[in-house]
């Protein structure tokens, strides 16, 4: 990224959680950024972290959801900040519960926000780069995307809506051969305030399973990727085992979860059942990225770094490779001369030794 020219972007999503760590980090690059969120509140605050960061901010009060609020946002950012260069989809929302205790109207409104919402994302992205031939479009997604979980039947589903419909708009891409580029970055749970704004139908407030990560994890991985050219990244070792695990073993994998997640996704605390969630209107006030469990949280994963890395790794295993092959060969050829020499065995350069 030049300096002279930075980057314009646009994130949904962009107030709370992994949206709001995400906009800080490509603040941290100059980037002139489009923040895209229901609650001006939380978007007036992520603005305020980005210039702070030394970026530059435009807030978009947006509901992604609807297609036309997202086009008009998309035209308000090239209008006052240029030719977007960066499109990151991440908006979400869901619902804990079972199926039985959903109702279509819930249903519907996560698919559109959490699925639909990248759709019209994409859209209005690809509406911009392709007559351009430039641009990079990253779906935020989820390892629930390989590995459905009870209680999320909505949001899994959309998640893995979110897949298909990638993979199809790339193969567009390439027929076209466009210079546009589409990734997908596969998240982990993350510690951001959705635990405390869910609409939750369970008795106990609502956690992540598992390994949790913060929210610059998952930021970091998604300003990476949105500068490489990696058709998916994995982020942190529990979403490369659950996408592995579901490829193995998908029925046993059936059975474990039914088992473990109605307990493991929630917390001993009683939830109130009339507490406000963001599922239709966005909560008033600045929410952050983080959630409640920082103590758990981890701020880093080696897997990733392994995974950003890995031209480098694959040179170096290349090189050990070669090291071991030639330390393997010496004494394979040791072996074959004491052989010639009817038992001699050597000790040191040029020195044989009878035993």
């Amino acid at each position: 990224m030049s300096a002279l020219k930075p980057q314009v972007v646009v994130v949904t999503g962009a107030s709370a959680g992994v949206g709001r760590a995400t906009v800080r980090e490509f603040g941290n690059r100059g980037a002139r950024i489009g923040l895209v969120a229901r609650g001006r509140d939380a978007l007036e605050a992520a603005r305020a972290d980005v210039e702070a960061a030394g970026g530059t901010a435009l807030v978009l009060p947006t509901d992604v959801a609807d297609c036309a609020q997202v086009e008009a946002a998309a035209e308000a950012v090239e209008r006052e900040l240029g030719p977007i260069d960066v499109w990151v989809n991440n908006a979400m929302v869901s619902i804990l519960a079972p199926l039985d205790r959903v109702t279509p109207e819930e249903f519907r409104r996560v698919t559109e926000v959490t699925y639909l919402g990248y759709v019209w994302g994409t859209m209005a992205a690809l509406k911009r780069m392709r007559p351009r031939g430039r641009g990079h479009i990253v779906q935020v997604g989820s390892a629930l995307a390989y590995r459905s979980i009870p209680l999320q039947a909505a949001y899994c589903g959309a998640k893995h809506a979110i897949r298909g419909f990638t993979e199809s708009v790339r193969c567009e891409l390439l027929h076209d051969r466009s210079r546009v580029r589409i990734s997908i970055v596969e998240l982990p749970g993350v510690n951001t305030p959705q635990f405390e704004w869910i609409r939750n139908r369970m008795p106990n407030k609502s956690q992540p399973i598992g390994t949790v990560y913060q929210p610059e994890v998952a930021a970091r991985a998604i300003v990476w990727a949105a500068h490489h050219d990696r058709r998916e990244l994995y982020v942190g070792t529990p979403t490369v085992q659950a996408v592995l695990a579901d490829k193995l073993a998908p029925g046993l994998m059936d059975h474990y979860m039914a088992g473990t997640v109605y307990d493991g996704h929630q917390t001993d605390e009683p939830d109130d059942p009339n507490r406000p969630d963001n599922l239709m209107q966005p909560l008033a006030g600045d929410h952050g990225a983080h959630g409640p469990f920082d103590e758990r949280a981890k701020d880093r994963s080696i897997q990733l770094w392994a995974a950003t890395h890995r031209g480098w790794l694959t040179v170096a295993g290349v090189a050990l490779a070669a090291v071991l092959a030639r330390l393997w060969t010496s004494r394979d050829r040791d072996a074959q001369l004491r052989t010639l020499l009817g038992g001699t065995r050597l000790r040191g350069p040029g020195k044989l030794l009878r035993r």
